[in-house]
C-alpha cells in the first residue's frame, strides 16, 4: 500500500513541522521528545540540503568576521550537540575527531592567521602547528603545504544517518509525505491564528502550532504573515571511495585554502570521503563541471593521494540564504498578522518559523530545535532576537484577504 493513502483525511497534532531536512527534523525530534504530538510535512524527507551535507560542526572554522550574533548561536549548538547525538544513539555518525585548517601557500597561511587573531580574540581555542606537525597528525598532506591550524572544538556528523537515525525515531506514522501550499487560519481579527496547513492534495494537517523549517521552499508557501527573503545558494559537493590500501587517507576533518579559494575533506567511518563544496548564485540546480574540477583540483594539492580515489557521486543543491546570511528563526511579531491577532508575548499565535540557515543548518539543528521547543513552551531569550523572521520587514500585512487558507 501506498504510505500516503494511510494518512487520514484530516491530521491532527500538536505541532506541525513543515520540512524534513536536518533542521525540520530536529525541531520534530526535540518537540516529540517533550511530550507533544508530532506530525512532519515533506514530500521527500533528507533530499534537499540535507542529502548534500557535508556534516561539519565547525563553530569556530565556519566563523566570519563581523558575525557575533551567530558567532553566539553557533557555539550554543556546537554545545548542544553531544547531548542531542546521544539522544538518538550512535546511528548518526558524530564524530569528535578534531578540524585542520591547512594553508595552500605563503598568502593562504597569512589570511589563516589573519583569521585566527580575530577568533582568539573572541575566546576561541586555535592552535598553530607547524607543517611537520600538522604531517605527523596527517602523514598525507602533502609536504608543500605551509602551514596548519587545529581546532579542536569542531567536529562532524553525517548527515544522511543522521537523517535515517530520526526518521526511525518519529516512525513512517509522523510523516506527511506531501507537499505543503499554505497556512491555515482560523478566527477573524483580534483572535486569528495558525492552525495548521493545507497539503497540495487538499487535505489539511492541523495542529496548536505550526513550525516553517522547509528551506527554500518556505518562501512559496502562501499564507506567511511576512515574507522570508531567502535565496537560493547552489554548492557542488562530492564523494569519494577510499582504497583500502590508503584507509585512513585522513582521520580529521581538513579545511583549506588554496590560492585563496576555501575546500574541505570530511572522513566518513565508512572508509568513504566528501569534499567540498562551491558556492554559485547560477540558479542551476545542476552539478558544475567546472566546480568539480576546481574540488578536486585543490583537494589534491592538500591530500595529493586524492587522485587515487573512486570517484562516486557528485551532487548539488541549494543552501536558503538571507540578505545577512543568519537564519530566520523565532515568532512573528502581532504587527504583521491579522489586526489585533497576538498570543500573550505579542507575537502571531500559532507560527513559528525556523529557516535561512544557510552553510549553518546541520551544525545549528540542535540550537534551532532547543529554541523552537522553547517557544512551544512559552519561554524566549533575548540573546536569540537578532534573528526573528520579521527583522527585514517593513510595512505589515493590512488585510486578512492577503493570508492563505482560512478554516
Amino acid at each position: 500500500m501506498d504510505g500516503r493513502e494511510a494518512v487520514p483525511p484530516t491530521v491532527q497534532a500538536d505541532v506541525a513541522v513543515v520540512g524534513g531536512g536536518v533542521v525540520g527534523l530536529g525541531i520534530a525530534w526535540e518537540a516529540a521528545r517533550s511530550g507533544r504530538s508530532v506530525v512532519v510535512v515533506d514530500p521527500a524527507p533528507g533530499t534537499g540540503a540535507s542529502f548534500a551535507a557535508a556534516g561539519m560542526l565547525a563553530a569556530v572554522s565556519e566563523y566570519h568576521y563581523q558575525e557575533e550574533d551567530l558567532l553566539g548561536l553557533t557555539l550554543e549548538s556546537a554545545r548542544l550537540w553531544p547531548g542531542f547525538a546521544g539522544s538518538l544513539g550512535a546511528e548518526t555518525g558524530y564524530q569528535s575527531t578534531p578540524t585542520l585548517c591547512v594553508a595552500g601557500d605563503a598568502a593562504d597561511r597569512q589570511a589563516l592567521a589573519d583569521l585566527r587573531a580575530v577568533q582568539e580574540a573572541h575566546g576561541l581555542g586555535v592552535r598553530a602547528l607547524t607543517v611537520r606537525e600538522a604531517r605527523s597528525l596527517e602523514p598525507m598532506l602533502a609536504p608543500a603545504i605551509a602551514g596548519a591550524f587545529e581546532i579542536s572544538a569542531d567536529h562532524q556528523v553525517d548527515p544522511r544517518r543522521l537523517v535515517a537515525a530520526i526518521l526511525g525515531r518519529l516512525g513512517e506514522d509522523r510523516i506527511v509525505r506531501r507537499r505543503a501550499q499554505a497556512l491555515v487560519w482560523a478566527g477573524g481579527a483580534g483572535d486569528a491564528r495558525v492552525v495548521g496547513v493545507l497539503l497540495d492534495d487538499g487535505r489539511e494537517v492541523r495542529a496548536g502550532e505550526t513550525i516553517v523549517a522547509n528551506a527554500i521552499g518556505a518562501r512559496d508557501l502562501a499564507g506567511l504573515p511576512v515574507p522570508l527573503p531567502l535565496r537560493p545558494v547552489y554548492g557542488d559537493i562530492l564523494r569519494l571511495r577510499v582504497p583500502e590500501s590508503l584507509r585512513p587517507l585522513v582521520t580529521a576533518t581538513v579545511r583549506g585554502l588554496v590560492r585563496g579559494k576555501p575546500v574541505y575533506l570530511v572522513p566518513r567511518e565508512d572508509g568513504t570521503l566528501v569534499i567540498g563544496a562551491t558556492q554559485r548564485e547560477d540558479g542551476s540546480d545542476a552539478v558544475s563541471a567546472g566546480g568539480v574540477y576546481e574540488l578536486l583540483r585543490d583537494a589534491q594539492a592538500l591530500v595529493p593521494a586524492v587522485a587515487e580515489l573512486e570517484l562516486y557521486e557528485t551532487t548539488a543543491r541549494a543552501r536558503p540564504g538571507t540578505p545577512d546570511n543568519a537564519p530566520l528563526l523565532g515568532r512573528v511579531a502581532a504587527g504583521f498578522g491579522p489586526a489585533g491577532a497576538a498570543d500573550d508575548g505579542g507575537h502571531v499565535p500559532g507560527l513559528i518559523v525556523a529557516t535561512g540557515f544557510f552553510r549553518h543548518g546541520v551544525l545549528l539543528t540542535p540550537a534551532a530545535a532547543r529554541i523552537c521547543v522553547e517557544l512551544l513552551d512559552g519561554r524566549t531569550e533575548e540573546r536569540w532576537d537578532a534573528f526573528r523572521p520579521d527583522r527585514f520587514a517593513r510595512i505589515p500585512h493590512e488585510t486578512h484577504a492577503s493570508y492563505g487558507r482560512t478554516a
